[in-house]
């Protein structure tokens, strides 16, 4: 078996691709499975902006999908799921309907359009871009993709946030491969839980470096900005190698939002669309894995992911990243 690189990539039968728009700090990233993996999804933010998670209920017909994308650009991101279609139709992929194959593509968006001119934000072209430049490869990590745009700490203001980004992390145990690939786009700060210490998130001020620690402050009685739902999210994909159905797939979704829990605080407010999908490609020859097991596994890559999101975001300017914070008082 292959060594690790700490990448959903580790997990057999998956590629990565991103598409960083030129124009403004936007963009979308695609998890391709273009064979078909089993999928499940968990929504639990207030505000999510999303394709396709009807489908995935345990319950309804279609058990595969083909590609998850996500991306930034809010609502209007949701076109570049075309784009993912078009590509996988051109090489053969997709769900069979008689003659014709409909390739399942989900997605998630961020909202990023504070920035920059809100008119430029990921379309089909995009997407479609994304699937040339995936690789099998560790993707990019940091401000690329769906993280170019991301925000945290935006509880008392956007003008007071932090770069968020795109991260990515697997591990494995007993034979089993669980990885992860997420956008953090949060209200909230990013916590390290290894040690409590605040990463990324809410400054003191516009022109300060400091970090308030957000629940501290509402602690204290600090009241927070009136924030607009849907201003925030985070977003991911978890895969794994071990052979689920649809129902489990939907529960390793549901236990990996702990590990996003643990990073972000505040997490799951009314003005976040907080979105993890799963996928199962099997696989692995490895004897079948619990439940428990796996969906421990999927709290701690998603946790690893969304702390190297803020670890390789890059600032711009009114918007420093964790990076900036290091000799800064």
């Amino acid at each position: 078996m292959s060594e690790l690189q700490d990448s959903i990539t580790d997990v057999p039968g998956l590629a990565v691709g991103h598409f960083t728009h030129a124009g403004r700090a936007t963009g979308c990233s695609v998890v391709l499975c273009p064979q078909g993996a089993v999928a499940g999804v968990d929504v639990r933010g207030g505000a999510p902006g999303t394709r396709e998670t009807d489908l995935l209920r345990p319950e309804n017909i279609v058990d595969r999908v083909h590609a998850v994308l996500l991306a930034g650009g809010s609502a209007f991101g949701l076109d570049a799921a075309g784009g993912v279609m078009r590509w996988l139709e051109e090489r053969g992929h997709g769900y069979p309907v008689g003659a014709v194959r409909v390739p399942i593509v989900p997605a998630a968006v961020i909202f990023d359009l504070w920035h920059g001119d809100p008119l430029v934000r990921p379309d089909a072209h995009a997407g479609h871009a994304a699937c040339d430049a995936a690789s099998q490869q560790p993707p990019a990590q940091g401000s690329v993709g769906a993280g170019a745009g991301a925000t945290v700490g935006k509880l008392f203001g956007i003008e007071r946030a932090m770069a968020g980004g795109i991260g990515t992390a697997s591990v494995r145990v007993a034979g089993i491969t669980v990885g992860a690939l997420v956008v953090v786009n949060a209200t909230g700060d990013v916590i390290d839980p290894s040690d409590g210490q605040i990463v990324a998130g809410a400054r003191s001020s516009p022109s300060s470096m400091h970090v308030i620690d957000s629940t501290a402050a509402l602690l204290r009685g600090e009241l927070p900005e009136r924030l607009r739902p849907g201003g925030a999210t985070t977003i991911g994909v978890i895969a794994t190698d071990a052979a689920l159905d649809k129902a489990q797939c939907t529960k390793l979704a549901a236990m990996a939002h702990d590990g996003l829990a643990r990073c972000v605080l505040p997490a799951h407010t009314p003005f976040d669309g907080d979105t993890l999908f799963a996928l199962s490609l099997g696989g692995s020859a490895a004897a079948p894995a619990s439940l428990a097991l796996l969906g421990t596994l999927a709290a701690e890559v998603t946790a690893r992911a969304i702390l190297h999101a803020v670890q390789h975001a890059v600032g711009r300017p009114g918007c420093p990243a964790a990076r900036d914070r290091a000799g800064a008082v």
